[in-house]
């Protein structure tokens, strides 16, 4: 079988170069092409370069130059960007997974739309432990939705520009669902002041921000006389970025549809 052919949005980023490494150190996967937003500094050097191994793909901030042998597109950068993405891959056939955070509903209604063109990965968190932990937050939320107060508390680096996190809206979307609930319906994202006693059919959010936490998510479940928590706690993105490539795998074998994390590992 050739090798799935790859190409990174964000390509000098943070994830991106990850991604990149990632991907050199695959045995079934090339890097195919490299995006960066028009102005960069990066645009026109080797992608790979910071590996001291030039993988002779030059990051492009032109879609049809950087996709042109891609396969499947990994994408990590801001909802515009990423929309304006799976725009020009639903109409050239290249297969999307999407790691973006701060999507809002329209933004994820279009996503919809342009997988019925191609085949996208969306998911909020590629960490396969974040995802085994959604399954369990499902799990749990059966068994703990009367006399027990549920809040999510997630904590990021300083440099992250919305909150809260997506893995932990997804969260909240989880339980949810479990509960037979809408979570715009009960989620709290802000207390201050004199607030009144806590509603119990609510969903409280805390985000914390400070230095260069990965990513840290914990679901309290606290009831009277006892409390449970299920937390996650990420040490480095590797981990996502090995998450995505497994969703590219996936993905590989998919003309069109929209798919998350939990099908890409068999949860559903």
């Amino acid at each position: 079988m050739s090798a799935l052919k790859i190409a990174v949005a964000g390509a000098s980023g943070r994830m991106g170069r990850m991604l990149i490494e990632a991907i050199q150190n695959a045995d079934d996967m090339v890097l195919a092409g490299a995006l960066d937003v028009s102005g960069s500094p990066a645009i026109g050097t080797d992608a790979a370069s910071f590996l001291g191994k030039p993988a002779n793909v030059a990051i492009e901030s032109d879609l049809a130059k950087g996709l042109a042998n891609a396969d499947v597109l990994i994408d990590f950068t801001r909802p515009e960007g990423t929309l304006k993405h799976a725009e020009y891959c639903a109409a050239h056939g290249i297969r999307m997974v999407i790691g973006t955070t701060g999507l809002e509903a329209d933004h994820k209604a279009a996503i919809g739309g342009f997988a019925q063109k191609t085949a996208i990965m969306l998911a909020p968190n590629m960490s396969v432990g974040v995802n085994v932990t959604l399954k369990l937050l499902e799990m749990a939320a059966k068994s703990f939705s009367h006399g027990y107060d549920i809040e999510i508390i997630e904590a990021h680096h300083r440099h992250k520009v919305d909150a809260p996190s997506g893995t932990a809206l997804k969260m909240g979307e989880v339980i949810a669902d479990a509960i037979g609930v809408k979570l715009d319906d009960v989620a709290v994202y802000a207390r201050e002041g004199i607030t009144g006693e806590r509603d119990p059919s609510s969903i409280g959010f805390s985000a914390i921000r400070g230095g260069d936490i990965v990513g840290d998510h914990t679901v309290l479940f606290a009831g009277i006389g006892e409390r449970i928590e299920i937390t996650h706690k990420s040490s480095s993105r590797v981990t996502y970025a090995h998450g995505s490539l497994r969703a590219a795998r996936f993905l590989a074998d998919k003309k069109t549809g929209l798919y998350d994390m939990q099908d890409v590992l068999g949860l559903k």
